[in-house]
């Protein structure tokens, strides 16, 4: 599990359940405040997200509670959540700072360093 790439929708859920544990609607907020407004999750995809990531351990029912005659889940991270997560994060600064060096490198040799 740990040598496979992560689908940007569970690592945006992970990561927004890193700081507290939260419900549906407010993984979908921070979703997309933490990605300025690019990801909007839908209900079906972050609940069949949230599904996966309990059953793989990722994840948990920290309460839940009835608000307005409907049940609310708040989830959180489990410790494996929290290790995958942290790998996860390291492969994409690791890529994206090779990324950046190749393109600092491409614009010197072009002629193109910035100023």
């Amino acid at each position: 599990m740990t040598d496979s790439a992560m689908r940007e929708p569970t690592f945006l859920v992970l990561t927004a359940l890193a700081v507290e544990p939260l419900h549906g609607y407010a993984v979908i907020e921070d979703v997309r405040r933490i990605t300025g407004g690019r990801v909007t999750l839908r209900a079906g995809t972050l609940y069949a997200v949230l599904d996966r990531l309990r059953s793989d351990g990722l994840i948990e029912v920290e309460r839940e509670e009835v608000v307005q005659s409907r049940l609310r889940r708040y989830y959180q991270l489990t410790a494996l959540g929290e290790r995958r997560l942290a790998e996860e994060s390291k492969r994409l600064l690791q890529q994206a700072t090779v990324a950046d060096r190749r393109l600092r490198e491409r614009r010197i040799r072009l002629g193109n360093a910035p100023a």
